[in-house]
């Protein structure tokens, strides 16, 4: 059989979603010549990981390192920008108030914006807790505490973690601390501040304290602009603005998608559908619809959203910070991102500065209903009560919201997705890859590994997807003949999975009321 029987013009692999998954899906079909067909419900290509560009200030949604131990990805964003993807300094710092903490820490910096009172309490409750551990660890707050004493954990942990995802710390559990901080304690912390070091081994860098990346000139959708044209130039096409809003299958295969562009609506022949749309609107999209239980576990999943604020700032220079972390909960604000510090190239003017103030909230909630001018207001308000930059000095600004920036992992999340996991198993050409189309909270390197090995799968191999970073224990037991994992894969995909980034999950509500009693 030949490639064109196999993939035939009038029926080529649809893709859903122009981010990092399905860019990198279209590009590794199209170099083998296989018909692609792109759809994108938004206006530009990236999904969360694209550019802005605004009176020729350019930002991102939520700044994108990257940074990845998967040689192929690497290979792949290094030869797709060549001299365009920069090596940068990563410098952040903590604001609590009114102080910066350097973050890794320093010890003169923490003492001295601490104080000679808060540095001994911080120590007493630290030997306190070595002395009295909580038991059992059920919570995060417990974890947390545990290892660097509740003054500390109230300092540097409890107030940001709220407000990146919205649940009290209390009612998370605590394998959430254990994932995220791991290799972490206020120990090691202070070996770090009084004897800094880099591992010369594989893997062995505290993941919390990498101080280098790799960034586009001008920002990530720079990146996924190039594969863009090189998808169509390969002959593949990639349409915007194009909602898919039907799925039609006939049990075991899609046989076509339905898609809606400028009001009018269409059919398109598919052979294979590799979708990034969240999985809610999948599962909603499938016609005939699937079973009551499986709609209801689709719609179980929820997500967290994003609002960036970029203020135009008349000042050269600010700060010297990439981003920085607000633990303060006298400002809504959680991150600040400095994007000139990301790249130069990200302002048309070096004597100003843009600003990415960035909220987290739930659509529809208080924050992200706000007016854009009442935003920008907060914003200019909030950047000037941290002494960041004065009010006078913020000469433009706008607001870009992002719903469905995070996958939540609350409270029986996993029971709904297994449900949906079970029930689009039976669809033979139909695969999941990328951030929300797995309800997974991961970097662009995993989005991408999904993609390549999905494409893989089209031509005989058989690599489970939902296995690429799972449990840390699966990738210890990989091996390079394992069926499920691809040839030479096995040590990127132990890295990949101490790299990426965990979530938060929440208690069962018994634990909680035990918690709270």
């Amino acid at each position: 059989m030949t490639l064109n029987d196999r993939f035939p013009p009038d029926a080529p692999v649809v893709i859903v979603g122009a981010g990092p998954a399905g860019l990198t899906a279209a590009y590794e079909l199209t170099r083998i010549e296989v018909p692609v067909l792109v759809f994108e419900q938004d206006s530009q290509v990236g999904g969360i990981a694209r550019t802005v560009e605004y009176k020729g200030f350019r930002f991102d949604i939520g700044g994108h390192r990257f940074f990845t131990k998967v040689q192929i990805v690497r290979d792949l964003w290094r030869s797709t920008l060549g001299s365009d993807f920069l090596r940068r300094p990563r410098l952040s710092r903590i604001y609590y108030r009114g102080r910066f903490f350097d973050y890794p820490l320093k010890p003169f910096n923490a003492l001295s914006n601490l104080g000679i009172l808060t540095s001994t309490l911080v120590l007493l409750s630290y030997l306190w807790i070595k002395l009295f551990p909580i038991k059992p660890e059920v919570s995060l707050e417990d974890w947390v505490s545990n290892r660097f004493g509740r003054r500390l954990y109230r300092i540097f942990f409890k107030t940001y973690t709220e407000k990146v995802w919205g649940i009290p710390c209390h009612t998370i559990g605590a394998q959430w601390a254990a994932q995220r901080i791991k290799g972490l304690s206020l120990r090691t912390a202070l070996v770090n501040m009084l004897f800094p070091r880099r591992s010369t081994r594989r893997g062995d860098t505290i993941k919390t304290l990498i101080d280098e990346f790799e960034y586009p000139r001008h920002g990530p959708g720079m990146m996924w602009d190039v594969f863009r044209r090189k998808v169509e130039s390969a002959g593949g096409l990639v349409e915007l603005d194009t909602a898919v809003i039907r799925l039609h299958h006939d049990g075991p295969h899609v046989t076509a998608v339905k898609i809606a562009r400028n009001g009018a609506e269409r059919l398109q022949a598919t052979t294979h559908v590799i979708s990034t749309m969240p999985i809610r609107h999948l599962v909603r999209a499938l016609e005939p619809p699937a079973p009551p239980d499986v709609i209801a576990a689709a719609d179980r999943l929820k997500y967290r959203d994003f609002v960036t604020v970029a203020l135009i700032i008349d000042e050269e220079s600010l700060f010297p910070d990439n981003w920085i972390y607000v633990h303060d909960d006298a400002v809504k604000v959680g991150r600040i991102q400095n994007f000139k510090n990301w790249s130069p190239d990200m302002v048309p003017d070096p004597r100003q500065t843009c600003l990415g103030l960035e909220y987290f909230c739930f659509e529809g909630d208080g924050l992200w209903s706000m007016r854009d001018a009442d935003l920008i207001d907060l914003a200019t308000r909030e950047l000037t009560a941290i002494g960041l930059a004065r009010p006078d000095k913020v000469i433009d600004g706008t607001v870009v919201r992002m719903p469905k920036a995070y996958p939540v992992y609350d409270e029986g999340y996993d029971e709904a997705l297994d449900v949906v996991r079970r029930y689009l198993a039976r669809f033979e050409n139909l695969q999941l890859v990328g951030r929300n189309g797995m309800h997974k909270y991961n970097n662009q390197d995993h989005s991408m590994l999904t993609a390549i090995l999905a494409v893989r799968n089209l031509f005989g191999e058989r690599h489970d997807l939902w296995a690429v970073n799972a449990d840390e224990e699966y990738h210890e037991e990989a091996s390079d003949d394992d069926a499920t994992t691809p040839a030479g894969f096995a040590a990127d995909l132990r890295e990949l999975a101490r790299t990426q980034p965990a979530v938060p999950v929440r208690l069962p509500a018994r634990n909680q009321t035990l918690k709270s009693g």
